[in-house]
């Protein structure tokens, strides 16, 4: 988790670290916020049923043109059915094996990936596209079948990438994705998208100071719906159905309601091994700033300082909330602070 810029420098016969022009540009990128790319796994179907629903969803049910890997692009009702038929998912063992009951994991092996592409807001959208489309070249291509499709609904471009799990050619190989896996995706994409002419940066989010994780693909939509109801005015909420609340976060803001009355450690939980990880990124960068004043990059290596000084202070998930709701009380009443919610009523 912590910054290896430092590792990937060659040492000289004195054991100097010395940085490599790949690794002064990844840095100077960094301390610039330069903005980062997005690629994650949002999950997959196990049976032909499922893929095709997503498939459908991400052609919001055809009205989206679908690439394929072999450059159709295929649009209707119907084309997401006739892709699963071309990919012959029907004769995948694993999507034959018994649905869990209710309530349990399901241990069945996928058939797809379904994988997100993403740039923030204001990258020019034919420009994620294209970098996604050499990005599934070169990992995929003649290997795993795959289909993708743009979105620009939504502020930031992004592209769904469907994956066939299952080797063409070689019976029994299966495309695994791990965390080094996603790790050298980002780097890639973000080569890409900078051979785009598009300013664009992978690095992990704690080296960039950033210690909050990302909340899941459901929760986001959720909390975002939510937003956007709340955004509209008295006569447009009252046209409109209210979303269903978050129940993951519904139940984090209980936990930490009762742990603001009671006076419980479970705001702090996490919060030693945030610190931890912050202590080994700070040294980390302090070692890079030291190697590039050696290489004369005197301008750089200030940056570097002044980057580490502007690290937010670590939080975890519930001391936000909790400040949050403080503020909150705040403004419900003027001129009184020590506000505590209410507990609450047992039956």
């Amino acid at each position: 988790m912590a910054l290896d810029i430092v590792s990937y420098g060659r040492r000289g016969p004195g054991g100097t670290l010395r940085l490599g022009a790949d690794q002064i540009a990844q840095i100077q990128r960094t301390v610039g916020r330069t903005p980062e790319v997005i690629v994650k796994v949002s999950g997959g179907g196990r049976d032909v049923g499922g893929v095709e629903a997503h498939l459908r969803y991400i052609g919001r049910h055809g009205k989206l043109q679908l690439e394929s890997d072999e450059g159709l692009a295929q649009q209707g009702r119907g084309a997401a059915r006739e892709i699963t038929a071309d990919w012959q998912l029907e004769l995948c063992r694993s999507q034959y094996k018994p649905k869990p009951a209710p309530g349990q994991k399901d241990m069945r092996a996928k058939l797809v990936h379904n994988i997100v592409l993403s740039m923030p807001a204001g990258t020019p959208p034919e420009k994620v596209l294209a970098a996604a489309r050499v990005f599934a070249r070169e990992n995929f291509a003649l290997q795993y079948r795959y289909a993708m499709v743009l979105h620009t609904d939504q502020p930031h471009p992004h592209v769904h990438l469907v994956v066939k799990c299952e080797h063409e050619f070689e019976p029994g190989k299966r495309l695994y994705i791990r965390k080094d896996t996603l790790r050298q995706w980002r780097e890639q994409f973000a080569a890409l998208m900078r051979e785009q002419g598009v300013a664009a940066n992978a690095t992990p989010r704690q080296v960039r100071g950033q210690t909050r994780k990302p909340y899941r693909d459901a929760i986001h939509h959720r909390l975002r719906a939510l937003r956007e109801f709340g955004q509209l005015p008295p006569a447009g909420r009252a046209r409109h159905r209210p979303p269903k609340t978050s129940s993951f976060m519904r139940a984090k803001l209980e936990s930490v309601l009762r742990a603001l009355k009671w006076g419980q450690g479970v705001l702090d939980i996490g919060q030693e091994a945030m610190r931890s990880t912050r202590r080994e990124v700070t040294v980390d960068w302090r070692a890079t700033a030291e190697a590039l004043r050696r290489q004369g990059e005197e301008n750089l290596a200030a940056h570097v300082d002044q980057f580490v000084a502007s690290l937010p202070d670590v939080q975890t998930d519930a001391q936000r909330i909790a400040g949050r709701w403080r503020e909150q009380a705040r403004h419900r009443t003027p001129g009184r602070s020590d506000i505590k919610p209410r507990a609450p009523k047992s039956r």
